[in-house]
Parts: structure tokens; C-alpha cells; sequence
């Protein structure tokens, strides 16, 4: 299962894991990425609470945890190569993975339609 937020991050939900990036749309929209800071694994955090930024060429951009939990992994290839976010952002541009703290707030996030919908107008 595959999720959306507002801010434009993706959750892939793998049984209490959650694996987190940056969608096509957001990362069209800030261009070459150049730069990532990806939060420290152990860390808590709340859900929309900043955890990492995105660089590139045009702009920075915050990247809010989609979900309450612990990160439990980063992604150091996009940290060696955050042109990653660019040319994989679904898959080989994922950011941190995190252990959900409660799947309930799972619910309010968009699907796959919903999100296209959303992203067609942003």
C-alpha cells in the first residue's frame, strides 16, 4: 500500500514499517536535487513534524514525517547521491524508514487517486 500527503512525500507501508520519499510531483517541481539531511536513526518523531530537507538547484524543501514513529533506517545512497531523489524518486530515491507509532493515521493520508487528483491542482 502506497500513500500521499499534502507535502508531497509518498508511504510505502510494509507490515509496522513505513518506507518514506519524495513524490514525482515534488521532485519535478523543485528540480535537480543536490542535497539531502535525512534524520538520525533512533530518532522520534511526531507525525508533520520536519524531519529532513531537500535540496536543489531551484530551492529547499522540508520533508515532514508522513506518520508518528522511529526512524529505523536511511537511505546513505541518497546521501552519497541525492540525484537519486531525481531519477528513482519511488524507488531508489526512498529517504528513512520508519516504524509506525500508530497505522491509524494512515487513514487520513491520500491515495493514489486522490493524490493525483490533488497534485493535477498544486
Amino acid at each position: 500500500m502506497i500513500k500521499y500527503t499534502e507535502d508531497h512525500e509518498w508511504v510505502k507501508v510494509e507490515g509496522d514499517i513505513a518506507t518514506v520519499g519524495i513524490t514525482v510531483h515534488a521532485q519535478d517541481a523543485l528540480g535537480d536535487v543536490v542535497f539531502v539531511d535525512l534524520p538520525s536513526v533512533g530518532g522520534n518523531f511526531a507525525q508533520k513534524e520536519v524531519a529532513g530537507v531537500v535540496e536543489s538547484v531551484k530551492a529547499a524543501a522540508d520533508v515532514y514525517m508522513p506518520v508518528s514513529g522511529e526512524i529505523t533506517e536511511v537511505n546513505e545512497a541518497l546521501r552519497d547521491d541525492p540525484a537519486l531523489a531525481n531519477t528513482d524518486p519511488l524507488g531508489a530515491g526512498w529517504f528513512f524508514k520508519v516504524r509506525l507509532a500508530d497505522k491509524g493515521q494512515l487513514d487520513a493520508l491520500m491515495d493514489e487517486t486522490r493524490y493525483a487528483k490533488f497534485s493535477a491542482n498544486a
